[in-house]
């Protein structure tokens, strides 16, 4: 069957949308008012409800009963001011944005969104490209997403677009971006068309193709869509703001809008026709274009609807009844277009067929232009290993051969801590190329060129030798779906990191949590990594890292417990209680106060403060006192229940105050 052109009709297209504003309190005239106020309201209720508007929220009608044909072979410009509504009618002609009632035909027939965008391209104002990417490569990894062909024609057919875009002498330069040097402006934006048109859509719809462009550049990229819509049947329908005199005359229809509404449909010439029966007179050397965008107050003002091209549409669906509006409603659309008839509508485009390539195709793509992207940033890669190494060497000099005492210990959780809070410290450096590739992301998944899992598997696959540890940590969804922008998210990001470490078991141990905090303990992202260094290093029960009296008091099982780490708790003896923390503790601190470092650990009562004294008084009563068992029995009090007895007495304190007196009584025999 021979193939044909897409003539695209859209009738009755409706778009409000909604704000919600303050209230302001009434004037003192309004007050006055206010019984006429309310009387009117009351009337204009039952209109409100009909027309399915809110009372809070304050509309704006952003198109009204918009109709409008595009045919094949033509390019149909829309113009009109700032504000007019172009950039809303092409996003739904599109299928971004859902109108209150619309219907769109595509040669006589309903088509639905999905299978539109089959047959149809869209081209933002917005040139989002890889900017490291060559031209060639660009269109390339397009191709191979979008087509299902083999490589000697997939490469045929690329040559054959960068021919016919006039980019054949600039195939191997970066694309570039503001940041990165590349390929200019106009040849930036032909390869934006070109990753649009390479999969040989019908339609293509581009918002405000000559944005940012010079003249020249401006007029190149007209007279290519001119050539498209000439020699390949395309049915090409964009959005311009003041157009030169020499692209007026390559457009073959012009929609006219102004405050959403349409003024003219029709070609050039019939625009400049209508103008002179309203008695505005064209001057000399003037485009009619922007004589009319700068007369439509003039224009509006009259009252007077200027002459439009019958559209046999609107009349063949007037005539057959099936709305006496001449409009439907998008669910209305859809019910009638779940059958379509492949002899009405022949594009040469398999409307059936979901996505071009397999899953598995899909993310071996994505994976090759991830690590194409990777490669041409390996000076980003080359200095966080830098970083990496010199902060290792840095670190590893700093606690090199860490004694295995009480100190050392110390030492080594610090050494842990500093470690997590530098690595996860780093998991923002990769939101800058999330951002980055967002929207070449939604762009391209919603164009259906792939799945967005496929995408995350990719990336996943790419990324992950370099940043596992971050990528794991780090939860990027999350974040971003808590606040509204970049600069909220870095704040609330320092607030629930900073709370995740105070958690973590380092500052605050998991025994000393009060309780209505002690879940942030368990949804820390530093408490894991943090208790399997701990476990790591101190898990060996034979390391003794402290002795008193030629007895063992400190293992590596007692930090554990000290830390709140019970993973290796389970199998150990009953008498492994809270008592016995208690005693070590107290241990510790006194024999670190009675006993420096190299002193004989004896004790000696010149050394014994006043406090000293109180606390060994204790210890001697304790041993009179008894404690039931867990029998029932009663044994003595030994001398582990007595110690602990003395950290009862907040043996801390008069530890420390021992300390200021040894202090004192040094400085004394300094002196």
């Amino acid at each position: 069957m021979k193939k044909q052109g897409c003539e695209i009709e859209a009738i009755g297209i409706n778009y409000t949308i909604y704000t919600h504003t303050k209230q302001i309190p009434p004037t003192e005239k309004q007050q006055k008012n206010s019984k006429a106020v309310q009387e009117q309201e009351l009337q204009e209720v039952p209109r409100k409800a009909a027309a399915g508007e809110s009372r809070r929220p304050r509309a704006r009608q952003v198109l009204k009963d918009v109709n409008l044909t595009a045919k094949p072979w033509e390019i149909l410009a829309i113009v009109g001011p700032s504000g007019a509504g172009k950039s809303s009618l092409l996003e739904i002609l599109a299928g971004k944005l859902t109108p209150q009632s619309a219907s769109i035909y595509v040669n006589h027939k309903p088509l639905d969104k999905a299978r539109f965008k089959k047959l149809s391209g869209y081209v933002t104002q917005k040139d989002t490209l890889f900017p490291l990417l060559t031209v060639e490569e660009t269109l390339r990894f397009s191709a191979k997403l979008r087509l299902c062909l083999r490589e000697p024609e997939l490469s045929s057919r690329v040559k054959s677009l960068m021919q016919e875009l006039g980019l054949s002498h600039v195939a191997g330069a970066r694309v570039g971006d503001d940041r990165v040097r590349g390929i200019s402006g106009g040849e930036r934006r032909r390869v934006s068309i070109g990753v649009e048109v390479i999969h040989e859509p019908k339609v293509l719809i581009l918002d405000e193709p000559t944005s940012g462009l010079d003249s020249t550049s401006a007029l190149q990229i007209i007279d290519m869509l001119n050539s498209m819509a000439e020699t390949r049947g395309r049915t090409i329908i964009l959005s311009i703001h003041q157009p030169g005199f020499r692209i007026v005359k390559l457009f073959n229809s012009i929609l006219l809008l102004a405050n959403g509404s349409v003024l003219h449909h029709g070609s050039v010439d019939l625009l400049s026709v209508n103008l002179m029966m309203m008695g505005l007179e064209l001057p000399l050397h003037v485009n009619v274009v922007e004589f009319a965008i700068e007369s439509i107050e003039t224009i509006q003002q009259h009252q007077v609807p200027l002459q439009q091209e019958t559209l046999s549409s609107n009349k063949r669906v007037l005539e057959e009844g099936l709305s006496t509006t001449g409009r439907f409603t998008l669910q209305q659309l859809f019910q009638q277009s779940k059958v379509m008839d492949e002899e009405s509508i022949d594009v040469g485009i398999d409307l059936h067929r979901g996505f071009a390539n397999s899953r598995f195709r899909e993310t071996m793509i994505l994976t090759h232009r991830f690590w194409k992207n990777i490669y041409r940033t390996k000076e980003l890669f080359a200095c966080r290993t830098i970083s990496m190494l010199v902060s290792g060497v840095v670190l590893g000099s700093i606690f090199y051969n860490l004694r295995d005492d009480l100190v050392g210990a110390e030492e080594r959780v610090g050494l842990f801590a500093f470690i997590l809070t530098f690595l996860l410290s780093s998991t923002t450096e990769a939101l800058p190329i999330f951002l980055q590739e967002r929207e070449i992301l939604m762009k391209e998944t919603s164009s259906g060129s792939y799945r967005v899992s496929s995408y995350a598997i990719a990336n996943g696959l790419v990324y992950l030798p370099f940043l596992l540890i971050l990528a794991v940590l780090f939860s990027l969804p999350v974040y971003c779906a808590l606040v509204p922008n970049f600069i909220v998210g870095n704040s609330v990001i320092s607030a629930v990191m900073g709370s995740f470490f105070l958690f973590s078991g380092y500052f605050i141990s998991k025994h000393g949590i009060p309780k209505y905090w002690i879940f942030v303990h368990y949804i820390s992202l530093f408490k894991y990594p943090f208790e399997g260094f701990l476990i790591n290093e101190f898990s060996n029960s034979s390391k003794c890292l402290d002795f008193m009296f030629g007895t063992c008091i400190v293992t590596g099982e007692d930090v554990l417990r000290e830390e709140g780490t019970n993973a290796l708790n389970q199998g150990s003896k009953g008498s492994s209680s809270e008592h016995h923390l208690r005693l070590k503790q107290t241990l510790i601190s006194i024999r670190s106060s009675i006993c420096p470092s190299g002193s004989d650990p004896k004790f000696k009562l010149k050394r014994f403060s006043t406090s000293n004294l109180i606390a060994f008084f204790i210890l001697h009563t304790a041993f009179l006192v008894h404690r039931p068992n867990f029998d029932g029995s009663f044994v003595p009090f030994g001398v582990p229940e007595a110690l602990s007895m003395v950290s009862l007495f907040k043996s801390k304190i008069y530890v420390r105050h021992y300390r200021n007196d040894k202090r004192s009584n040094q400085s004394r025999h300094g002196a």
